[in-house]
This record gives C-alpha cells, structure tokens and sequence, in this order.
C-alpha cells in the first residue's frame, strides 16, 4: 500500500534518472540526447519477458546494493552501441562498420557508456529518494533480451515488477535505448513512506 500523494514520485524517479543520463550522454557522445518516459507499469514478470522480446541485444545491467535492491537493464541494439560508441571515440580510435563485431577500444566505450548510463540513473533515483544507493559493476550480455530478464529476476517470489519503460533518444542518430527496472517493491515503498510530499 502507497499513499496515494506519492505515486507522483514514480514519475520524478524516472524523470531524475533519465535526465542524468541524457545529460552525460550528451555531454561523452556530443550527440543531442534527451530521455522519454513512455510509461511507467506494473506488470507481471512473464509478461515483461514477451514484452522485451527474444531479438538479440545488447544488455548492460547492474544490482542494487542497497535499499530498493533490485536490477536495472538496458537494453539496446548492435547497431545503436556501435553508433554511441563511435560518437564517444570520435577520431581518437579505431572503429569498423561491421555491425557483427566490435574492435576493442569499441568494446570499452560501450562499457563506459553502460557506466555512465546505469549510475546517472541511479543518482536521479537517490536524488529523489534522499538517499544513497550503491551498485555493482555494470554486467554485459548479448542476447535475447527475455532471457536477460528471466535472470535478472526470474526467480522472485512476487511475480510482479515495477517497469520503467524509458527510452533515451539521441536526435540526429536515431538511437533508442530502453531501460527496464526491477527495484524490490516493498522497499520502494518503505523508502517513499518517509518522504514528505
């Protein structure tokens, strides 16, 4: 049960998060990026699994260490982690057009991309939270997306998860990436209890 006064806090958790992100991606890719909440639900697990898809992706996911616990996921496809990765080396390194393999300088700007990506999102959540989260290392997987999240929390007791679905959206290169959270509910609600609104 959540005070009804609250459930405005979902949207600033996901307004805060994706706006961190979009800023610092903007600012490590110079492409114009800007972050879209396109809707926040709560929906049960087996139904995100059909709702993410099994196509192949690219998954960049890291644990919460600390209250709300919990995953977070993005999701995005070879060819968009090709293009923020080239917008990150610029010149400075070498890249291919081969969209089936990344060279390695490719492979660590994705992996600080996922860096950049999964802690701005959490500094807006703690921002919101009043409170500091800790994380994991980012963790890389290329795959189906269905099975990333059959992982992630396939094994809950409580078959349902909060879903963010967000996208962030780099204007002129059309790249979407979508992020799927799965904090633990009850902790979630326990922290926004002691929020005053």
């Amino acid at each position: 049960m959540i005070d009804i006064r609250k459930l405005g806090l979902f949207n600033k958790m996901a307004k805060e998060g994706g706006n961190t992100v979009a800023n610092h991606l903007s600012q490590m890719t110079g492409m114009q990026t800007e972050m879209e909440i396109t809707k926040i639900n709560f929906i049960d697990i087996p139904d995100i699994k059909t709702h993410v898809g099994d196509e192949r992706q690219i998954g960049i996911s890291i644990k919460m260490l600390e209250p709300p616990h919990g995953y977070i996921l993005f999701l995005f496809n070879a060819e968009n982690a090709k293009k923020l990765a080239n917008g990150m080396i610029g010149d400075m390194g070498e890249t291919s057009d081969d969209t089936d393999g990344f060279t390695d300088m490719e492979r660590s700007a994705i992996q600080e991309i996922g860096n950049i990506m999964t802690s701005g999102f959490i500094d807006g959540w703690a921002n919101v939270l009043q409170t500091t989260i800790d994380i994991s290392t980012p963790n890389f997987t290329f795959g189906p997306g269905s099975g990333m999240v059959d992982e992630l929390v396939g094994d809950r007791e409580n078959d349902m998860a909060l879903m963010f679905d967000s996208r962030v959206h780099a204007l002129e290169s059309d790249i979407n990436v979508k992020v799927y959270t799965f904090p633990e509910l009850e902790e979630l609600v326990e922290l926004m209890q002691e929020i005053e609104v």
